[in-house]
């Protein structure tokens, strides 16, 4: 993963989503999946920008499995925002940038 950007998986899920002391970005995501690859600057550029305040990470679907299907990802890209353990936003498909700064500045200010 690229500077910022986390790598969650099945195994670290609970600690470095569920157990977070600040809110977390997931990008549900595939090697081969198109629309993946689009978002994926906007994703390491919100890990920057966001960076002490947020965690930011990614979650391959091909390698993890239990996780995206107990959370009903059903199409990816889908991206979960999670909040003291519970999940707080979900955007489906490549959003625009500024769609994911409002959605996080908002759940800073909650």
């Amino acid at each position: 993963m690229a500077g910022n950007v986390k790598e969650f998986t099945d195994g670290n899920w609970k600690s470095e989503v569920l157990e977070s002391p600040v809110p977390v970005v997931v990008d549900f995501w595939a090697p081969w999946c198109g629309p993946c690859r689009t978002l994926s600057p906007t994703i390491e550029k919100l890990a920057g920008e966001y960076d002490g305040r947020v965690r930011v990470g990614k979650m391959n679907t091909d390698e993890n499995m239990e996780t995206p299907s107990s959370l009903r990802i059903t199409a990816i890209p889908t991206v979960l925002v999670f909040q003291q353990g519970k999940e707080v936003e979900r955007l489906v498909g490549v959003n625009p940038e500024n769609k994911f700064k409002q959605t996080l500045d908002r759940v800073l200010a909650s």
